[in-house]
């Protein structure tokens, strides 16, 4: 019988081990890709007309020349608007409760040099309501009476606020996108407890920036 030498034994075990060493051993699968939450602009874009898109960008624009127009002769009225007039006068929680509203409207700029580049008109009513799952405005009393629907937005301190108005004797307004004549676009913001504005960049009306201001009604009706 034949004795295996010490120093073969030791050549086939480096031989063994360097087969070992050399099986390929299997990569590691990938990393799942992890999915990003949906934007919540991604619901009001594929509603706004292509316009009102573009006004809503325009809005810090809008601020500025209408601030600028109204100071030139109207520079103490603007100061005494205090936050409703201050661009970054927005707060968190956006949203407004559902109810009644007392509400006015401060026109800033104008595009013509007839008109006078701010106006503040007498308060109306306007009323708050959930529709589906979105909060609807609606201004209840004049000859032109705003209603649009809010939708969340990627911005915290804001709603995007998407409607159109009713003309006269209208019962309802068209539905958004049907007359873009009558389309507006703007956005809604918490101002101060209780308080809100709706502020709409280069409207119809021949202002650079309207703004609506809203405070709940004291009696509110019963449900």
């Amino acid at each position: 019988m034949m004795i295996a030498r010490p120093g073969s034994i030791l050549a086939l075990s480096l031989i063994l081990a360097g087969c070992m060493m050399a099986t390929p051993q299997p990569l590691p699968a990938p990393p799942a890709p992890v999915a990003e939450p949906p934007s919540k602009a991604e619901r009001w874009l594929t509603v706004a007309t292509a316009p009102d898109t573009d006004r809503l960008r325009r809005l810090p624009f809008a601020w500025t020349d209408g601030l600028r127009d109204a100071r030139v002769r109207y520079a103490s009225a603007v100061r005494e608007e205090g936050d409703l007039l201050r661009p970054d006068a927005a707060l968190a929680r956006p949203a407004p409760t559902p109810g009644s509203y007392n509400c006015r409207l401060v026109r800033l700029g104008s595009t013509d040099r007839r008109s006078p580049a701010f106006v503040q008109f007498k308060p109306f009513f306007c009323y708050v309501e959930v529709e589906d799952d979105l909060l609807t405005v609606v201004k209840q009393t004049g000859s032109e009476r705003p209603a649009g629907r809010l939708w969340d937005d990627d911005v915290a301190t804001r709603l995007v606020f998407l409607g159109t108005v009713a003309l006269g004797n209208e019962a309802r307004p068209k539905p958004y996108g049907a007359d873009q004549t009558r389309d507006m676009a703007g956005f809604m913001e918490r101002i101060g407890p209780m308080r809100w504005r709706l502020v709409l960049p280069n409207p119809r009306s021949g202002a650079k920036l309207e703004v609506f201001e809203l405070t709940p009604v004291a009696d509110q009706p019963k449900r």
